[in-house]
């Protein structure tokens, strides 16, 4: 709630109920506004006290809904009733369509105390079903210890999953997650810590993935690049894991979209498709709730998950394991494909409805093939760019017209080598009250095997071995190993994975 203007883009002080706890964006565009972005969660109706005045009221609940906007006059003594609608542009779970948030912090040394109850006040406030609270160390103490349970928090519902994951803290290999862990909370909780007991860089992310799907987790990399990586560029080190581990088949899903760019993550994930490594996309906002300033709240990007039916944990992170699955933090997106029928008037087995959807695999007899792409686009802010996307190249630029925010059509694509295709939406500036760079959406990719060929890419292949051997570089240089053994089993590991994208080149 915020005092109106004659400019709205450059508001005013923001007010709250007293009773509410005030959330600031920490990233806002200081040219276009004066303050931070303050917000509050509500379960549908607050008061609040406020000096006489006219002001602007802003409520969200989530991509699926329209933002509600409406003005309000307040006079001294007086009393005014406003009511805020919010349209729903499409309901998701009603077709089996589940959100979740894979990285949140429930507490994490901030200015609130927060609890299962109250965050899943937040998260149902942010139109999200599943939340991943990953429990983490924060230096030498992990706030949230208390809380891991194998299975749901009991603040847990038919509708929402509060669950207990990890976050294995290594910077030197990069943070990872590990979702559905049944069985234990592992420790140590990280490695790598330079000048501490905690310097050797044993466990690696692979061993502790090892260990993680043995007890029914799924495994994935969180919140990658903030600047195009570049492994030829020898004036920065090289140490980020991921390469190693999607090449040992370590790898479930990939925060493409996370405490991150979105396009330049998305940069580096289709390398890895390029590899033929179908690693899902995933979402995490790696979001501080118990924090008063922060990059938004639970749910700011979030990945939405088909499982077909109820809501199921052990469902959700199937569907997240094979890829059906779709990321944002605004724009909806829906893509099916349907395929050419063979010489013999045969089409390829697929559903009931006909169609090939999102983490699909299409198999098609050599030669030169058209598929058609049924692409939906549903967003409640503009978009600037909807593009169908191929082995890392834009194949297909959709026009938006009006208000840049609905798409449906039906474009036609040629196919005569095995590949996959990923659609994405994207603005070019931010968008209130998307709390985030910009405006991104993907989807996880489907794929066409020709021939039965694999996807590979010399060009892809021979980046992995640069980045794979610069790891290997900084890892004979490391001088914190508590044994010899501990440097000789990672750098076997590192020569296992580089043989993998040898035969791939």
């Amino acid at each position: 709630l915020q005092p109106a203007t004659d400019r709205h883009e450059f508001p005013g002080r923001s007010w709250a109920p007293d009773d509410a706890w005030r959330h600031g964006d920490e990233l806002f565009v200081r040219d276009e506004r004066q303050f931070e972005y303050h917000y509050f969660h509500t379960d549908g109706e607050s008061v609040l006290t406020l000096p006489p005045g006219r002001y602007a009221v802003e409520a969200w609940k989530g991509p699926e809904y329209t933002i509600g906007r409406a003005l309000v006059t307040v006079t001294a003594g007086g009393v005014v009733s406003q009511t805020v609608a919010l349209d729903r542009l499409m309901n998701l779970p009603q077709a089996g369509w589940w959100s979740g948030d894979l990285h949140v912090h429930m507490n994490y040394g901030g200015h609130y105390r927060n609890t299962p109850e109250w965050l899943r006040r937040l998260a149902r406030a942010e139109g999200l079903h599943v939340v991943e609270n990953l429990i983490v160390n924060k230096e030498q103490r992990i706030p949230d210890i208390s809380y891991w349970r194998p299975g749901p928090d009991p603040v847990s519902s038919s509708d929402f999953l509060l669950m207990h994951a990890e976050e294995f803290h290594t910077s030197y290999w990069g943070h990872s997650a590990l979702l559905g862990l049944n069985e234990y909370f592992q420790l140590p909780n990280y490695v790598g810590y330079v000048n501490t007991a905690a310097a050797s860089l044993v466990p690696m992310n692979a061993e502790v993935f090892d260990l993680a799907r043995a007890q029914g987790a799924i495994t994935g990399y969180v919140h990658p690049f903030d600047s195009r990586p570049d492994p030829y560029d020898r004036s920065t080190p090289v140490r980020y894991e991921l390469p190693i581990d999607a090449a040992l088949g370590k790898v479930d899903y990939f925060e493409v979209m996370g405490f991150s760019d979105h396009l330049i993550t998305s940069e580096f994930w289709y390398r890895l498709l390029n590899n033929g490594f179908r690693i899902a996309a995933g979402a995490g906002t790696d979001a501080f709730p118990n924090y008063a300033s922060m990059r938004g709240p639970p749910g700011l990007v979030r990945v939405y998950a088909r499982t077909g039916g109820p809501l199921d944990h052990r469902q959700f992170l199937d569907a997240i394991k094979a890829s059906r699955t779709f990321v944002t933090n605004g724009p909806l997106l829906g893509l099916g494909v349907r395929a050419p029928a063979s010489p013999r008037g045969q089409r390829p087995i697929t559903d009931s409805t006909g169609w090939y959807r999102i983490g699909d695999d299409i198999p098609l007899p050599a030669g030169r093939h058209t598929v058609q792409v049924q692409v939906t686009l549903r967003s409640n802010t503009p978009v600037d760019h909807l593009e169908l996307v191929s082995r890392g190249k834009v194949v297909a630029s959709l026009p938006l017209r009006g208000n840049r925010t609905t798409v449906d059509t039906l474009i036609t694509v040629p196919v005569e080598a095995s590949g996959w295709f990923v659609l994405r939406a994207w603005a070019d500036r931010p968008a209130e009250p998307i709390l985030d760079l910009y405006p991104f959406a993907s989807t996880s990719p489907f794929w066409v095997t020709v021939d039965g060929q694999p996807v590979r890419s010399t060009e892809d292949a021979e980046y992995m071995i640069t980045w794979i051997d610069r790891v290997r570089e900084d890892v004979e240089q490391h001088e914190g190993w508590n044994t010899p053994a501990e440097r000789a089993g990672v750098l076997e590991l590192i020569a296992r994975a580089r043989a993998v994208y040898q035969s791939r080149r």
